[in-house]
């Protein structure tokens, strides 16, 4: 629905200005008397620049979205209505691309739709799990409560997240940075003592002649490298973009001998998360694993979740599926096992995913901690070979000099 820009005063004189979404002008004015507001000018919002280059439009970040779900949750516990709430909210967001989002939402409740069904027609900014926990706090009164639960989930999601980001962009940023030093030295510094060497004359010794050979190779073929990469780049993203790319590309991950075991605690602590806060907010148990499949984020994790819900489906236990899996340890088996027999599912789920997150924070400093000083043993390696290499030649004619 198109938004507009209104102008207008309270009962109490007071003037007040906004944005609103509505089917029409006429609309958007029964909408404003509604809420005892009326209207002076009510007129079509002008077009943004990222409305018109929608490369320019700024993503909505969890943390907004945090943010967004635990005021929600407050304003309904303290018994303002939904579409009030909505409008506070929209109002004050500073997001433009969110704002818009909020106030459609807004709109679409104001037209009769329900709050979950609002949500889901933004599946960029609220996925499936988010849609369905509001679905199920709607039906069972307890929407405040579910919103709640999901801020939560939301932070701890995010943190975890940020962790693995955090340990994945160390060991990239660190590699960029040696390989721009590399090229640079082999490129202009180099070529001058190569200058520098044919004026002396003489034969070089054999390691400064191979770093010159190899300066001479990348001159003539940087250009093409780096397209090549380029294309290998492009390449793999189309390949992980098949289902079979995706299946091998996420089996290597967790196979990898650095960052497998990592990959596989989180995915243990994303899945235990995930569903404990879904069993615990009402959701059935096969849609519950069906959401959390998809939101799984590795495709061999979501094949074993989703084995899992068929073997529900047929009579068997969650625990039964899951027995000699290659991203559940057996301790994750058997304390699903015991949440099964005990009837407290989401809270053992919670236990396992605390258990996870300490694991990941563990894993990430011993990857940092193992890492750090490999890359700058390799960088200052690298770097040290080609200086030596650059004065053996300098030290060889001191020697004859004397």
């Amino acid at each position: 629905m198109p938004t507009y820009t209104w102008v207008g005063k309270t009962r109490e004189g007071l003037s007040k200005k906004g944005v609103i979404v509505a089917a029409d002008v006429d609309g958007a004015m029964t909408t404003l008397r509604a809420q005892a507001i009326t209207p002076t000018s009510v007129k079509p919002k002008g077009k943004d620049l990222s409305e018109i280059f929608p490369f320019l439009q700024k993503g909505v970040r969890i943390r907004d979205l945090v943010i967004f779900t635990r005021q929600f949750a407050t304003m309904i516990d303290a018994g303002l209505p939904l579409v009030q709430c909505l409008d506070i909210l929209g109002t004050q967001e500073e997001n433009a691309t969110f704002k818009k989002v909020i106030l459609q939402i807004k709109g679409d409740v104001e037209s009769g739709s329900t709050f979950s069904d609002a949500l889901g027609k933004h599946p960029k900014v609220f996925d499936r799990l988010y849609v369905n926990l509001v679905a199920a706090g709607e039906v069972g009164g307890i929407l405040d409560t579910i919103l709640s639960r999901l801020a939560a989930y939301l932070e701890k999601n995010d943190k975890l997240r940020r962790k693995v980001k955090g340990a994945m962009t160390y060991p990239a940023a660190v590699t960029v940075i040696a390989t721009v030093v590399v090229v640079v030295m082999l490129t202009k510094v180099i070529p001058v003592f190569e200058k520098m060497f044919k004026d002396f004359g003489g034969t070089l010794p054999a390691p400064t002649q191979m770093v010159i050979n190899l300066s001479h190779f990348l001159q003539a073929y940087i250009l093409y490298m780096i397209i090549g990469l380029g294309v290998i780049a492009y390449g793999l993203k189309r390949y992980y973009g098949t289902t079979q790319g995706r299946l091998v590309m996420d089996t290597l991950f967790l196979k990898s001998p650095i960052f497998g075991s990592l990959l596989r605690k989180v995915a243990v602590a994303r899945f235990s998360r995930t569903l404990s806060t879904m069993l615990s907010s009402g959701v059935p148990i096969l849609d519950a694993l069906e959401i959390v499949a998809r939101t799984a984020g590795n495709v061999v994790v979501e094949r074993e979740i989703l084995m899992t819900k068929s073997s529900i489906a047929e009579g068997k236990t969650i625990a039964e599926p899951l027995q000699g899996s290659k991203v559940f340890p057996g301790m994750v088996v058997q304390m699903i096992s015991v949440g099964e027999q005990t009837g407290a599912m989401d809270a053992m789920l919670g236990k396992i995913a605390d258990f996870y997150d300490d694991e990941v924070d563990t894993a990430v400093d011993a990857l940092t901690s193992l890492l750090e000083p490999l890359l700058m043993v390799g960088l200052g390696g690298t770097i040290g070979c080609l200086l030596v290499a650059m004065y053996l030649p300098i030290f060889k004619i001191a020697d004859n000099v004397v």
